[in-house]
């Protein structure tokens, strides 16, 4: 691709989480929208206007929390963040970007929102499943955000929806992990949808149909081209990002049984101390990863039927069943068969 990554200078916390500066620019135009001199309060964030140029120019999301803050004092906005969604343009996000909107499904779209979520910012994570007659849409965070750049993200989402399926178009409800704003006007215009506040987590929920509905503008060739291209970008994004290559070891190690921190840093070319201080400045350890990477294999594994509960015990390293089971209990508050029998099947793009 020969594409450059720029960032601006990393700054205190954040766990060395980035986002693309389309998201500071975005809140750049709400905020001109709003009334408010963007440039000023980018300054007063510490950011400089000409570090936020080019298609991969990055941003410490320590940066861009602190614009947030900044932008929300300014206009008093409890629904700020859903408005700056309306300020995300089609080719704001890369290749991923195009490849959504030549998805052939909403289906498809969110697949590979949920694939490629990274190249737009790893602070936030997605699951996208099938729940009997709906499909469920879980936006995560793997750092603490706060309530806007979440209600972006919903915002950002649900627009992306109504360009493919038709403006009308709204879920059949939105869950907040957020409380209730103390003025709803805004979110009840702009989302058009039954909306639930203090949810367990947040959430867009769909009717089957509609996700599943083949879409007028899907185009497979151009589609399967920015695919490419987005891998391409991601990789290399994410070469240098030491939770990714543990991660992606373990995957291919587990079923041989549990591998420790020494075996993982011996594949890893490092000393078992070099890997531990690494997980240590991305503000994680290898206990977290391995048992954040078997909660997501987990999930997959019982959503295939092929896969026996004792199968999934021996592909995710476990020494026992009832380890296992306890470990299941834990993640999901059921054991493996119950969860499998409740008919919240995750797709497996969930591990991808």
């Amino acid at each position: 691709m020969g594409a450059k990554t720029t960032r601006v200078p990393a700054a205190g916390s954040g766990n060395g989480k980035t986002t693309l500066c389309s998201w500071v620019k975005a809140i750049c135009r709400a905020l001109d929208a709003a009334g408010c001199n963007s440039v000023a309060l980018l300054a007063e964030a510490g950011l400089d206007a000409r570090s936020l140029e080019g298609p991969t120019a990055r941003c410490p999301v320590t940066y861009s929390l602190r614009l947030w803050k900044i932008a929300l004092d300014a206009t008093g906005d409890p629904a700020f963040g859903l408005k700056v969604a309306s300020y995300i343009r089609p080719t704001s996000f890369h290749a991923m970007s195009y490849g959504m909107s030549a998805s052939s499904t909403l289906k498809e779209a969110f697949q590979r929102a949920q694939r490629y979520c990274h190249i737009v910012s790893d602070a936030v994570d997605y699951q996208f499943y099938l729940c009997g007659s709906e499909y469920h849409f879980i936006i995560s965070p793997t750092t603490e955000l706060g309530d806007a750049p979440i209600d972006a993200v919903v915002g950002l989402y649900l627009r992306m929806c109504r360009s493919l399926i038709g403006r009308e178009y709204s879920p059949l409800r939105i869950e907040f992990r957020r409380s209730q704003p103390p003025k709803l006007d805004d979110f009840l215009s702009l989302l058009r949808a039954p909306l639930v506040f203090d949810a367990e987590q947040t959430r867009l929920v769909f009717d089957r149909d509609s996700v599943e509905r083949p879409l007028d503008g899907g185009n497979p060739e151009l589609a399967r081209h920015n695919d490419a291209i987005a891998l391409q970008y991601l990789s290399q994004l994410e070469r240098d990002n030491i939770e990714v290559r543990v991660r992606e070891v373990l995957t291919q190690r587990l079923e041989h049984g549990e591998p420790s921190q020494e075996d993982i840093a011996e594949i890893l070319n490092m000393s078992a101390r070099t890997l531990q201080r690494k997980l240590g400045e991305s503000g994680t350890t290898y206990k977290e990863i391995l048992d954040n990477t078997r909660h997501a294999l987990a999930l997959a594994y019982l959503s295939a039927p092929r896969h026996s509960v004792s199968d999934v015990t021996y592909l995710l390293g476990f020494s026992a069943g009832s380890c296992f089971t306890r470990a299941f209990r834990r993640w999901t508050g059921q054991s493996p068969s119950d969860w499998r029998a409740g008919a919240r099947v995750p797709l497996a793009e969930t591990i991808a």
